[in-house]
């Protein structure tokens, strides 16, 4: 089994990194930026639910 299989490292920093100065950005790579945090956000969200249902029902 590969070690970097379950490696969330890089996930993780894609929601708690700092934007970068040097990187030219306009309002359409901003929203695409918020709605890829938001569809994960929201997939978290019912995967906990699908596993409290599952598990503590």
């Amino acid at each position: 089994m590969r070690k970097d299989l379950f490696n969330f490292g890089p996930a993780l920093g894609y929601f708690f990194r700092k934007p970068d100065p040097t990187r030219h950005t306009n309002f359409n790579l901003r929203t695409m930026h918020f709605i890829n945090k938001l569809s994960m956000a929201m997939f978290l969200v019912g995967f906990i639910v699908l596993l409290y249902r599952w598990f503590l029902r």
